[in-house]
């Protein structure tokens, strides 16, 4: 068991990174009061929710059990929590424990910062994604039929828990599309482990627990340290969005679930790699590396062929990284070095746009 810790003052809180953490872990001592709350979904109550209620012997445990998908992550699901919550009689001392992938580590982060105006909340994120990414940060929310995680806000939880073990269950696509937000890691702030998950692709893909341990740990080193810096996006913290503008844009218009958002931000980035060398910040070569390691991971490089550019400027104008009316990306200046621009050039967008719709 590895433990990393997120420096953030008074809400500095620990991940832990390791297999069988459900023994190892005392979850127990981040729990202030006596009630908990889980939620998760259907599909991973059934392996991992007995196993959690194990370790909480002497505090009342409630659950609520919500469908699976990114179609549920809604304000009429979140009022579910509520309901359970307020029925069942928690107090302000209350802790909400989220257990499963991404949606439902945003949709309890989102009910913990805003049942009785805050209580406590952990994270045991269940899914490669959400252990690299959405676990960590504070960031959460829900979607909105016009926008992803248009609603929500930035809370943090009281520890996160990576357990490796878990993974083994996990399908292909939803390990690929985890493996994508991995990759980012490397684009934006490490070329060294860009050459690292080069080499090592094909044991990822196999889920080989010691590759996979580093894979997470990295990657949250990463996270950790640039939220460290920037808690709440005003700075460098957006060079995390690599590739989820034009990823939102397609789960919007495709439908929320349709494509997993690791799918969509794999997509998203090579978009934004392509963009970056028609800015003249990458080279071919370096296009084509991008390109090699997204396959590899068994991502999609291609956007849907049902959406337009003309769709996508529609819904990337939406977007939360939009201010005072300009489009702002993350682009790449070199492979391992990211930059936040609003000074795009037209002419180099609409040939990405046009490209992925010419060439596929």
């Amino acid at each position: 068991m590895q433990e990393l810790q997120v420096d953030l003052g008074d809400r500095s809180y620990p991940i832990y990174v390791g297999d069988k953490l459900f023994q190892k872990v005392d979850i127990a001592s981040a729990i202030r009061g006596r009630q908990v709350m889980i939620v998760t979904n259907e599909t991973v109550a059934s392996l991992y929710l007995q196993s959690l209620r194990d370790q909480l012997p002497n505090v009342q445990v409630d659950e609520v059990i919500l469908p699976d998908g990114e179609a549920f992550k809604t304000l009429d699901t979140l009022n579910v929590i509520f309901d359970a919550l307020l029925s069942l009689k928690h107090n302000r001392t209350t802790t909400l424990i989220a257990l499963g992938g991404g949606v439902i580590g945003d949709m309890t982060g989102f009910a913990a910062a805003s049942y009785q105006r805050g209580v406590d909340f952990i994270q045991i994120p269940t899914t490669l994604l959400s252990q690299v990414d959405s676990s960590v940060g504070g960031k959460t929310g829900v979607n909105h039929p016009l926008g992803k995680n248009m609603i929500g806000a930035f809370y943090q939880p009281q520890m996160v828990v990576a357990d490796t073990d878990v993974l083994k269950t996990l399908p292909k696509r939803e390990l690929a599309a985890g493996l994508a937000e991995v990759i980012k890691y490397g684009l934006i702030y490490d070329l060294d482990f860009l050459s690292w998950l080069e080499e090592n692709i094909e044991g990822l893909n196999r889920c080989e627990p010691d590759l996979m341990a580093y894979a997470i740990k990295r990657s949250c080193e990463i996270k950790a340290e640039v939220v460290a810096q920037d808690e709440r996006e005003s700075g460098i913290r957006a060079i995390l969005n690599l590739g989820h503008t034009f990823g939102h844009a397609i789960e919007t218009d495709q439908g929320y679930g349709n494509w997993l958002h690791g799918e969509a931000v794999g997509a998203g980035m090579w978009m934004a790699a392509d963009l970056s060398r028609r800015m003249g910040w990458l080279t071919q070569a370096d296009l084509t590396r991008v390109e090699a390691l997204l396959v590899s991971a068994n991502l999609p490089i291609a956007p849907p062929e049902s959406m337009s550019p003309e769709r996508f400027i529609e819904l990337m104008s939406v977007d939360k990284k939009v201010l005072d009316g300009k489009l702002r990306l993350v682009l790449l200046t070199a492979l391992g070095q990211a930059v936040i621009t609003d000074q795009i050039e037209v002419s180099s967008l609409n040939g990405t746009l046009t490209a992925n719709f010419t060439d596929g």
